[in-house]
């Protein structure tokens, strides 16, 4: 496995590749590696001759108030865990490298991130698709992976791509699960004791606005309450239960294509969750808790 700091040594190793007929794959992550991480390399394999994933805790997408200091960090585990994975180059650019200077010039999202993440975070989401772009320039990948867990984001994503003509594909895996059902994510590693416990309470909340749907409920405001009264459960601070399309618009009426999200704290851990509606929120037999 190569492993690249240097962003021309990186755009030069993609680029030859290419150059040697290899389709090139990119999974963008910010380390601290999971599960989760690792199903996006497997499936870009799939799909790809060459795998790049990149490493880089981006400071221009957390808040003042957020965690940016505390964000978990092991680089050398990560090293070791895309290296089993079967990861062609890990990228792993320091801050100096990406931002030489204050970025004057930001991407701005649009309409599409300014409720339930970009509410709950403002300017979030124009650092998330700064570091994307810029990212997509250096790897110049064939194909990029995104998980489904952060499901704004990742359609945002797929926005950035088509309408500023990147000229590669973007696809959105399903969310991983630990076997009770939480979606992998880098802060679980916070979650301790109870907390861990309460954490269920998400994934539960989609579980029963799902079966409430398939029960064949269509209004957006009973499937909502529904929800609510299950994330509703001790040690969870509910931020928002929402139904939505892909445009993050509100829906009057639910069908297969609706995307229920939510939000909360569960103590000092912020943890979001979705599911699309007909497909359900299953736990993962692969994945132990």
């Amino acid at each position: 496995m190569h492993e690249l700091p240097s962003l021309k040594e990186m755009r030069a190793w993609s680029r030859a590749e290419r150059a040697r007929g290899r389709r090139v794959g990119f999974v963008p992550t910010m380390g601290f590696l999971h599960e989760g991480h690792l199903r996006l390399v497997d499936r870009t394999k799939e799909r790809a001759d060459r795998v790049v994933v990149s490493i880089f805790v981006n400071p221009l997408q957390f808040g003042p108030a957020e965690d940016l200091a505390q964000y978990p960090r092991d680089l050398e585990r990560d090293r070791q865990l895309a290296g089993e994975r079967g990861v062609d180059c890990l990228f792993v650019p320091d801050t100096a490298a990406m931002y030489p200077a204050e970025p004057l010039v930001r991407v701005s999202p649009g309409p599409m991130a300014d409720p339930l993440e970009g509410a709950a975070r403002p300017g979030h989401f124009a650092g998330v698709l700064t570091v994307i772009a810029k990212l997509f320039h250096i790897v110049e990948p064939d194909i990029a992976v995104v998980g489904r867990k952060d499901f704004q984001q990742a359609m945002l994503v797929r926005r950035l791509a088509a309408d500023l003509d990147f000229g590669l594909e973007i696809d959105v895996a399903p969310t991983v699960r630990e076997l009770d059902g939480l979606a992998l994510s880098s802060r679980n590693a916070y979650l301790k004791g109870d907390d861990r416990r309460a954490a269920l309470a998400l994934s539960r909340a989609l579980r029963a606005v799902e079966q409430a749907w398939r029960g064949g409920e269509a209004d957006p405001g009973p499937l909502a309450r529904r929800g609510l009264e299950v994330l509703r459960a001790p040690g969870v601070a509910p931020e928002y239960l929402a139904l939505v399309d892909e445009q993050m618009r509100s829906v009057a009426r639910v069908d297969a294509r609706t995307v229920v999200l939510v939000a909360a704290k569960v103590g000092k851990t912020r943890l979001i969750d979705n599911v699309v509606l007909g497909e359900g929120v299953a736990a993962d037999p692969a994945v132990r808790a």
